[in-house]
């Protein structure tokens, strides 16, 4: 008698990751495919898609794509459709990019090109393979945030709009998905060491205290509590235990912990964390 399938696990089983050159993005797709998990990987950087498909061990399916473009994404997901070597059991709309400034002194282009990532490109992906998942009755969306998804943090105001809003449309997601035996999962990471800041958008430092984008992207990743492969670790449990939302880190844990505690004042605690935290760091 067959052993009945794990309607949450994933190990073994095709899934498909966006931002797969880097990150998250590709520790997930190195961790998956090393437990036989087929891979269909997408990003808009084509020689760290190459890298990151170069160096798995199993079946893999790569794509340059802009998450962007709705309509490629749509031809993306009949590629993946025609490709599946069995039932789908994941899409990681995980794609992101970064940008730091002041509402005051922002760049109206810079916000539009990160809202269209880091939002519209989750919402395209959703669209584009949702409906292979409830053809199937089964498998899971899982969209990724932010710990600035939970809090509003100064001089990130459009990364944690899109955040905000990517946490907003996978709840409302979740509730239509009720009963179809498709899950619509929030990820909450806290501080990863990835590139997202080096590749930010920064027009200035917008404390005014003249530093450098490198030097600005250092400090970011100084602070950083979590690796890639830690991430990717965390989300695949999370996933495979059921969970709706995932938190990632045990920043991402104080982050919400204050969004309930504190919820109008949190950031004059995060503030006190943080000093502390580089007065340690610096010791």
């Amino acid at each position: 008698m067959s052993r009945p399938r794990d309607r949450h696990g994933l190990t073994g089983r095709p899934v498909v990751i966006t931002g797969a050159a880097s990150g998250i993005g590709r520790a997930l797709a190195t961790r998956l495919s090393r437990l036989g998990s087929p891979v269909a990987l997408a990003d808009v950087d084509e020689d760290g898609l190459k890298a990151t498909a170069a160096a798995l061990p199993g079946k893999v399916l790569t794509r340059v794509l802009d998450v962007r473009d709705a309509e490629d994404q749509l031809r993306f997901a009949a590629e993946v459709r025609e490709w599946l070597p069995a039932p789908l059991a994941a899409v990681f709309n995980n794609a992101g990019v970064a940008v730091t400034s002041s509402v005051l002194d922002a760049v109206p282009e810079d916000d539009d090109w990160l809202h269209d990532i880091n939002f519209h490109g989750v919402v395209h992906g959703t669209r584009a393979f949702l409906p292979i998942l409830v053809e199937q009755g089964e498998g899971a969306i899982v969209n990724t945030s932010s710990v600035y998804g939970l809090l509003g943090v100064p001089y990130q105001s459009a990364y944690c709009a899109a955040k905000f809003a990517v946490r907003g449309f996978t709840e409302s997601l979740r509730q239509e998905l009720r009963g179809t035996g498709v899950r619509a999962i929030t990820v909450h990471p806290g501080g990863i060491t990835t590139n997202i800041a080096r590749n930010a958008r920064v027009r200035r430092d917008p404390e005014g205290r003249g530093r450098s984008h490198e030097q600005m992207a250092a400090q970011f990743e100084a602070m950083t509590m979590t690796s890639p492969d830690k991430a990717a670790e965390i989300i695949h449990a999370g996933v495979e235990r059921g969970k709706a939302r995932i938190l990632v880190g045990p920043d991402a844990h104080l982050f919400d912990a204050l969004a309930r505690i504190t919820p109008t004042h949190y950031n004059t605690v995060l503030t006190r964390v943080l000093r502390r935290a580089r007065r340690t760091k610096a010791v």
